[in-house]
C-alpha cells in the first residue's frame, strides 16, 4: 500500500471555500483545470503538503448534500483559545465551546465551511 494523500470536498463557490481554509491557516498548493468542466484546488497546512482538494464543478448552482455518512476532517492547534480568538475575528465560531470527550484528553471543538462540512479543531501541545 502506499498512502493516504488528500480528501476531496465539492464546493459550490471556490474563492469562498478558499478564503475560509485560507483562514484555518491552509495555503492553495496547486490548481488543476479539468477541461471545462471543473477545477480541482488543493489545499495545504504549510509544510504540509496539498491534504484537501476542493471541487468546483463549473456551473453547479444546486447545494450538495454533505450526507449521513461523512464526518469531518481535523486540524490541530497549539493554543485552542488563541485559535478560537483568530478564527472569531475573521467571523469563523465553532458550533459549540470546546469540550473534551475523556479525562485528561484534549481540548476539541468544531467549525463549519461555507458548504457546511465540519471541520474539527484538536488542541495539542505538540505544535
Amino acid at each position: 500500500m502506499g498512502e493516504l494523500i488528500h480528501t476531496c470536498y465539492r464546493v459550490l463557490d471556490l474563492d469562498r471555500s478558499i478564503e475560509f481554509y485560507e483562514k484555518l491557516g491552509m495555503e492553495e498548493i496547486g490548481r488543476l483545470p479539468i477541461g471545462d468542466e471543473a477545477i480541482n484546488v488543493f489545499m495545504g497546512l504549510p509544510d504540509d503538503g496539498p491534504r484537501l482538494e476542493l471541487t468546483y464543478n463549473v456551473g453547479r448552482t444546486d447545494p450538495y448534500e454533505v450526507g449521513t455518512g461523512y464526518g469531518h476532517i481535523a486540524i490541530t492547534v497549539g493554543d485552542m483559545d488563541a485559535a478560537l480568538g483568530r478564527l472569531a475575528d475573521v467571523g469563523i465560531e465553532p458550533e459549540r465551546p470546546p469540550y473534551t470527550v475523556s479525562e485528561n484528553g484534549p481540548r476539541l471543538c468544531f467549525v463549519r465551511d461555507p458548504d457546511d462540512y465540519r471541520v474539527e479543531l484538536i488542541e495539542t501541545a505538540d505544535i
